[in-house]
């Protein structure tokens, strides 16, 4: 499949067809970039590479994630030639969901997990290594296309109508639905680098969570090694937008996501602000995956 992809890339001249029945959005990112919402309080914040309003963020990383629900691992699959379900794998293993002795289970919160691909791993390890039929996920996602993704998704899996499942749109930022001190571990996955206000979206993690519990975030990070940098960066300015306009029809959503990887903190500095959101960290507070392409950050809320 990669070969064809790649002899496609090079034969490619800025076209992209719509099959019937494919959903038409009359909206891109470029059309998006073009309006100016006002910003109430002149705060200002990036969408990649540009800098805008605050006030505009939230419905231009909306129109992007609408635009690419349905594609969305599979272009991860893409992006990443499939290393993406590695890292999330270890990911889920390494927090061990499920693994409490006693009988009530975990109570995940796994925040913009639209599609359910963290979900359905952690249920799957409590339940089949942990033996553990009571630990339930809650998704939350702001996008309410990526959430009917993943529930269409859920009725293929054995958690679908179990009651161990529910969906529910929320910003990160502010879930006043979520009772303080209520979850056992909070989980975002490439996810958090989209936040408008990260800060916020970490002191809301730290509220919902309870004594003891903790705060996991698998996220694109910074490589670690100048010469695998220069090799990372080519291909992801270079081949991952083209992708996303053959596979996607989209290439203007891809280029933000690429844009979006590139502005997010240095490892160090996400470290920094996940203990200013009052976390305590150990072990260094991360742990890179891949040379760095990918990292683990882990925080706990202090008895």
């Amino acid at each position: 499949m990669l070969r064809s992809i790649t002899r496609r890339l090079t034969s490619c001249r800025s076209h992209s067809s719509v099959s019937a029945g494919t959903p038409i959005r009359l909206f891109s990112t470029a059309q998006l970039r073009s309006q100016q919402l006002p910003g109430e309080d002149g705060q200002t914040t990036h969408f990649g590479f540009e800098t805008i309003a605050e006030a505009q963020k939230e419905a231009r990383v909306g129109a992007v994630f609408s635009s690419v629900a349905s594609s969305y691992d599979t272009m991860n699959d893409l992006m990443s030639l499939g290393i993406h379900r590695l890292w999330k794998d270890y990911f889920v293993r390494s927090l061990n969901p499920g693994s409490r002795t006693d009988d009530k289970g975990w109570n995940i919160l796994d925040v913009a997990g639209g599609t359910g691909d963290i979900a359905f791993r952690m249920l799957d390890h409590a339940t089949n290594v942990n033996l553990d039929l009571n630990t339930k996920v809650t998704i939350a996602d702001i996008n309410p296309d990526m959430l009917a993704e993943g529930q269409k998704r859920a009725l293929e899996t054995p958690y679908g109508k179990s009651g161990r499942l529910s969906f529910m749109q929320g910003n990160a930022e502010s879930m006043p639905s979520i009772q303080s001190n209520s979850i056992d571990l909070y989980t975002v996955a490439f996810g958090i680098r989209n936040f408008t206000n990260k800060d916020a979206a970490l002191r809301e993690a730290f509220r919902v969570l309870k004594p003891g519990g903790v705060f996991a975030c698998l996220e694109f990070s910074h490589v670690n090694s100048s010469v695998f940098n220069a090799v990372y960066k080519r291909w992801s300015f270079g081949a991952i937008p083209l992708i996303g306009q053959l596979v996607a029809g989209d290439r203007d959503s891809y280029q933000y996501l690429v844009e979006s990887i590139e502005r997010f903190p240095t490892q160090e500095e996400f470290k920094t602000m996940i203990q200013d959101a009052g976390f305590l960290t150990s072990g260094g507070g991360y742990e890179n995956l891949t040379g760095g392409i990918a990292s683990i950050h882990r925080g706990i809320k202090g008895l």
